[in-house]
């Protein structure tokens, strides 16, 4: 497996391209903002100008865009992915979406003898500079072999879960920890404000406790400088809550911590805060006019 074809370059495309590069692997890449590919095509990525070029000649077709209609779009809709890869062809599909859409593109890439997986992924920005994702799959376990060396170039932490829409299963599962590890930490830090406590001093301390997490460690220091560049955009996580509710919905489980949190977070969009991180959640918290 030598060439790969690449579909979205944003904040975690970007990092995941250039670690398939770094371990030998030729990328010809597409995104509907050419612009945003400009320091990947002078690194040796291929740019494609449309989704049927980067299927051709490729080995395997990994696609990380914003939303579920996106992927509909690229796998369903006019010169889609599914029409235009070589039989054998991998399809990973790395973004977080529906479970039951992931169901619906390996039902229809099985037909025509293609290969598909649903690999969503954790780890933020950090972890995809660092080629350290946890990258969660579904999928045959023919096609999760063969995608290995792939999902090893870019993650560390790697898990078959089951058939098809499994990866998207467990991702989703993984958004409703975070959404309430999130909250918890906003409220740690806004509580410890108001008493008066140095936050950089209290998370020194507590770190190596049972309060310790990524979060702490990772977001938590943004969250007291008012750093809110987004590693993970609200607006995404947003879509990431909605799609975890209404899949709770149909499995018939009730999550209130989740819903509280898509609703504090929402209130965060409304009010201009969908493009920063998830670590503005601090504003909530200290801003409840936000």
């Amino acid at each position: 497996m030598k060439t790969i074809g690449f579909i979205g370059l944003g904040v975690m495309g970007q990092s995941m391209v250039r670690n398939l590069m770094k371990h030998g692997f030729e990328v010809q890449a597409y995104t509907r903002t050419k612009e945003k590919a400009a320091a990947l095509l002078e690194e040796g990525v291929t740019w494609c100008d449309a989704v049927q070029d980067v299927c051709r000649d490729a080995d395997a077709v990994i696609t990380i865009v914003g939303y579920p209609s996106d992927v509909e779009s690229i796998y369903f809709g006019e010169g889609n992915i599914l029409d235009s890869a070589e039989p054998g062809t991998l399809l990973i599909d790395m973004t977080t979406s529906s479970p039951k859409l992931a169901e619906r593109i390996a039902e229809t890439a099985i037909e025509r003898s293609l290969l598909p997986l649903d690999a969503p992924v954790t780890g933020g920005d950090v972890g995809a500079k660092n080629g350290t994702l946890s990258i969660l799959v579904g999928g045959g376990e023919f096609a999760f072999n063969k995608a290995k060396p792939l999902f090893e170039a870019m993650g560390q932490s790697i898990e078959r879960m089951g058939y098809a829409g499994s990866g998207q299963y467990a991702k989703l599962a993984n958004q409703i920890a975070i959404a309430g590890i999130m909250m918890g930490n906003a409220e740690m830090l806004a509580f410890s404000k108001r008493a008066g406590i140095d936050p950089e001093a209290l998370v020194r301390t507590i770190r190596g406790g049972a309060a310790g997490s990524w979060t702490l460690e990772n977001l938590v220091p943004r969250m007291i400088v008012e750093d809110y560049a987004p590693g993970f955009f609200i607006k995404h996580f947003i879509k990431d809550m909605t799609l975890a509710i209404e899949s709770a919905h149909e499995l018939e489980v009730t999550l209130p911590g989740l819903e509280l949190a898509h609703r504090l977070y929402s209130i965060l969009e409304k009010n201009g805060y969908g493009e920063n991180g998830t670590q503005a959640l601090i504003e909530y918290y200290l801003h409840q006019d936000v």
